[in-house]
């Protein structure tokens, strides 16, 4: 099979947040955010905060947080150089 080399790839139109990142990733999971702080041990108004970019996310509450979703708290972090790996995360 001959490889189609007419494509080009895309540029990022977007950038996520971290706290838009936080919630897609819930989102994603079909959870709440009273489920996603079941999941994480963080309390469900943190998560608000954080969603909502009312709170920094700190290493601690990313790796909780990375936890629960099963990714690498980079991505929570840095979803500006991450972005092609929250769809995966699911």
């Amino acid at each position: 099979m001959k490889k189609n080399t007419e494509f080009v790839s895309a540029t990022q139109h977007a950038t996520l947040t971290t706290g838009e990142t936080i919630r897609m990733l819930r989102e994603l999971k079909g959870w709440t955010q009273e489920q996603l702080a079941e999941q994480s041990g963080l309390h469900a108004k943190n998560i608000s905060l954080l969603e909502n970019g009312r709170i920094d996310i700190g290493k601690k509450r990313a790796e909780q947080l990375a936890k629960a979703f099963g990714v690498h708290p980079s991505i929570i972090m840095f979803p500006e150089y991450e972005a092609d790996l929250i769809g995966k995360a699911a």
